[in-house]
Formats: structure tokens, C-alpha cells, sequence
């Protein structure tokens, strides 16, 4: 989603959209999969004039892409419909959406709208939990857990910097402790096994 941004695909609808695109499905498909989609359609108007079927054929390489197809035009239509085409800043209008969690939500206000917002998705989870900055069972508590702990300027900086280091040094199975930078400062919360 950083990426999109950086792209100029930096609207709250793009990257809700986006978000969605990658709920489940790795980076390395998530990325050129809404470049697809946006070049053929980027705002809610133009998106919700596709059919399902059609979005569904743009983000086929997605995970569940026709349940997201259908999430994503209904988001395109209520975007036009409700909002005259422009999405607020605002966590319950978003997660009012089906299909739209806390961490859409905060990850899309994070890089959209500048909101200070932690988005929590399984990396965040992992290695914050990991490390023993925090202890939460899920990710959901894992952000109410962080935002005690975590100054605010760093809220949305640190899925873009948790993500690739929990995707490839604190891996979920076998993490690379042996090569990991931070080692020191980790207290290997449930690490059992690691190279």
C-alpha cells in the first residue's frame, strides 16, 4: 500500500481497495494486481460502473478474489452513492463496509489521510509479540496494546517497516535469529526452533 502511494495511487478509496486486493494474498501479487485494476478503473465512479464480474477478472490473481470483487464494487457504489465519490477520513465509515476491519481501516487512514493509526496484520503481530514489546493473542489486541506502548509518530511507519522484517529475518516458522539485526533486544517470545 505504501508502494500504491508512492505510485500516486494515494487516495482513501484507493488504498481501502487495496488493502482489500491484499487480504491474504502476498505482496509480490497484491502490488500488480491493483496496478491493474486502477489503470483500468481507480475512482469509486469508474470502478462501480464494472461489473463483478469484471473487477473479479482484474484481480483473478488474488486470494478469494470474487467475494473481494463483490466487497469492492459495493464499496465503489455506497463511495458514489453516500459520499458524492469521496471517501471520509473516518474509521466508522470505513469499517462500516463489509469486509473492512480495523486493520483496512487504519492502514488505508494511516497513508491516506496522515491519521496516526497502527495497522496490525500478522507480521505486526508476530514480531512485536516476539520481541515482548507486547503480549496479545490476536492482532486486534495487539494494536490496542501497541498504541499504550508505541509513540504516536511512529503508529503508521510501522507496518511499512515490520512487514518486510517479519517476512523475511522473524519469519513465522524457523525466524533467521542468527542473522537478525535487532537479536539483542529480542526476548524470542515462543521461538522454540530458528536458523
Amino acid at each position: 500500500m505504501f508502494d500504491l502511494a508512492d505510485r500516486g495511487h494515494g487516495s482513501l478509496f484507493e488504498q481501502l481497495v487495496a488493502c482489500i486486493i491484499s487480504i491474504r494474498t502476498r505482496d509480490e501479487v497484491s502490488l500488480p494486481v491493483a496496478l491493474a485494476l486502477f489503470k483500468r478503473a481507480s475512482s469509486p465512479a469508474a470502478i462501480a460502473k464494472l461489473s463483478v464480474a469484471q473487477i473479479d477478472a482484474l484481480i483473478g490473481a488474488s486470494t478469494f478474489h470474487r467475494g473481494k470483487a463483490e466487497t469492492i464494487r459495493a464499496i465503489a457504489t455506497r463511495t458514489v452513492e453516500e459520499f458524492g465519490s469521496q471517501l471520509p477520513c473516518d474509521f466508522d465509515v470505513l469499517t462500516s463496509f463489509k469486509g473492512v476491519g480495523p486493520k483496512c481501516a487504519n492502514l488505508a487512514l494511516g497513508i491516506a489521510c496522515q491519521q496516526a493509526r497502527i495497522g496490525v496484520d500478522i507480521h505486526v503481530h508476530r514480531v512485536t509479540n516476539r520481541w515482548g514489546v507486547i503480549s496479545a493473542r490476536t492482532p486486534d489486541q495487539t494494536m490496542v496494546a501497541l498504541e499504550k506502548v508505541l509513540p504516536k509518530r511512529y503508529w503508521i511507519e510501522i507496518n511499512r517497516l515490520l512487514v518486510p522484517f517479519g517476512k523475511h529475518v522473524c519469519t513465522g516458522r524457523l525466524p533467521k535469529c542468527s542473522s537478525c539485526p535487532v537479536l539483542e533486544y529480542c526476548r524470542q517470545v515462543g521461538v522454540t526452533r530458528h536458523r
